[in-house]
């Protein structure tokens, strides 16, 4: 192969959008990944017994369908054999004392259901989702545009005219109301609360950060709307049509290819170099799907700018990231009427467990009661696993990246802070007995259980610092114009032909592939 006109480093979804959508303008596209596999967050395994397939790290694409990318691609991947598995009951709750919620892809039975747990809710529920949709090309304009451009500020000056200046700034202000702000004021069930305030930790928040309830309310919606979908077979048939996609476009894709520095010439991005040894020249730009403490750090390293090694030094990463897989003899037998058809069910006591929890691994405390988040693939995709069988993935989104202690007191921790094996497995039985305490018979129809601690996942994914799936801290103040840096502007970089993408860049954290479609839109 020539000099391929764009390298593209790393092969998340950002990459492989931002790949296929340069392909198909007709440019030459190299993608180069260290691992032995495309994917990033994304890889598919049998790692608890034969014939469970498990998504390892990200498994629900809401995000993606919902997305420009998936508008632009996806008539193509699924020529390549992309399927999706969905379910009429995305989400719900289960508190402790047995107190639970199901949200259906139904906004009438939705809002019976809710009314029927606090008289009126139901119907605030609906004004909440209504609201996103009479405000969906605002909201969805800056959650998922290139903020620094003319379309941008003409989105705004829009607004402005037809709302007035004071107008659109209540709207926008409106918008900062943390999560704990909008369901203490707007809903009187507890449990109803309980049902949402656990998704924010699902966008690198806590319920008490700025902007919370925004983006919780935008999850409503887009659960309501598009339902929890999974790749029919694994997310491995999403890599794959991506792969063959590439290649039919005339892009090549290296594993096994450990970008070790970016060369510049004239103070321009010329190409890469490899771990190896090997230098590939590039045509036109590098592309690097990859966080700043790597971009800056690692791959620019003396050659870096100055201002950007000091912000990425500056650059705060969020809590880590705890997973559980099992293999089961049979489906879970919950003790609540419709939970055994929910793609991902919260196990929690509610929104001040929930912040407790968070609270707790944000000082680098084990929680005591975390919260659980439990994906059922196979109620949706029964080709995960043996007839009659079942498959659980389990996601902890509240673990400390540095361990300094234990909340509960009970599990000894290592004085440098470290996750052990040891306690990864105690700390997945602490989840265990909680999970037990809502399925009856549950350790009994344990095949096998698979426990991934923060470091485990970084060990997959180098851009899983400290575990964070989200590329790095997702507070107002690491969001929108400002992510990753105070100065970020788009997806430039300080060296002309060099450009950074990936969840540490906007439009932020989630497989939409958001940065890799902006930025293929702009190149």
């Amino acid at each position: 192969m020539s000099a391929p006109d764009h390298i593209v480093v790393g092969s998340g979804i950002n990459a492989l959008v931002c790949s296929a959508m340069l392909g198909g303008k007709g440019a030459k596209v190299l993608v180069l990944e260290r691992n032995d596999r495309i994917g990033g967050c994304m890889r598919t395994e049998e790692i608890t017994a034969p014939g469970f397939i498990h998504d390892v790290m990200a498994t629900t694409f809401v995000l993606f369908i919902t997305s420009p990318a998936y508008a632009a691609l996806g008539k193509d991947l699924a020529r390549h054999g992309l399927e999706f598995c969905n379910t009429s009951t995305p989400t719900g709750v289960l508190r402790p004392d047995g107190s639970h919620a199901v949200l259906r892809i139904d906004r009438i039975a939705n809002v019976a259901a809710i009314n029927a747990l606090a008289a009126g809710d139901g119907d605030r529920h609906a004004n909440d989702v209504g609201e996103i949709e009479r405000n969906a090309g605002l909201l969805f304009g800056l959650l998922g545009g290139s903020l620094w451009s003319y379309p941008t500020a003409r989105l705004l000056a829009g607004e402005a005219w037809r709302r007035g200046p004071r107008g659109l700034a209540a709207f926008l202000g409106s918008a900062l109301v943390p999560a704990r702000g909008w369901l203490e004021s707007t809903y009187q069930s507890e449990t109803m609360r309980a049902l949402w305030a656990p998704w924010v930790l699902h966008a690198g928040l806590g319920p008490e950060d700025a902007f919370s309830g925004q983006i919780a309310k935008v999850i409503a919606f887009a659960l309501e709307a598009a339902g929890a979908p999974i790749v029919k077979g694994g997310a491995r048939n999403l890599l794959a049509a991506f792969e063959a996609l590439i290649r039919e476009r005339g892009g090549e894709i290296r594993t096994g290819a450990d970008v070790a520095a970016i060369v510049q010439s004239g103070g321009r991005a010329a190409g890469v170099r490899l771990a190896s040894g090997e230098t590939i020249n590039v045509n036109k730009s590098v592309i690097c799907s990859v966080t700043p403490t790597q971009l800056y750090e690692r791959l620019l390293g003396d050659a870096a700018p100055k201002a950007d090694v000091e912000a990425a030094q500056k650059y705060r990463y969020g809590k880590g990231n705890f997973q559980i897989h099992y293999a089961l003899d049979k489906p879970p037998a919950w003790r609540g009427e419709g939970l055994d058809k929910v793609a991902l069910l919260h196990l929690t006591p509610g929104l001040d467990g929930v912040s407790k929890a968070c609270n707790e691994a944000v000082r680098g405390m084990l929680p005591e009661v975390p919260t659980m988040c439990v994906g059922q693939p196979h109620a949706l995709d029964p080709s995960r696993c043996p007839d009659g069988k079942a498959v659980l993935w389990l996601q902890l989104p509240e673990a400390p990246r540095h361990i300094k202690g234990d909340a509960a007191g009970k599990l000894q921790t290592p004085a440098d802070g470290r996750w052990t094996e040891a306690l990864r497995e105690a700390y997945a039985d602490r989840a265990e007995a909680i999970l037990a305490s809502h399925i009856d018979g549950f350790k009994d129809s344990v095949i096998a259980r698979r426990a991934c601690s923060p470091a485990d996942l970084e060990a997959m994914n180098i851009n899983l610092v400290g575990g964070d799936p989200y590329g790095g801290s997702s507070t107002i103040d690491q969001s929108f114009l400002w992510r990753p840096f105070k100065t970020s502007r788009n997806h430039a970089t300080g060296v002309r032909g060099l450009y950074h993408i990936g969840s540490s860049t906007h439009p932020g954290a989630g497989l939409g592939g958001g940065s890799g479609f902006l930025l293929a839109g702009r190149l």
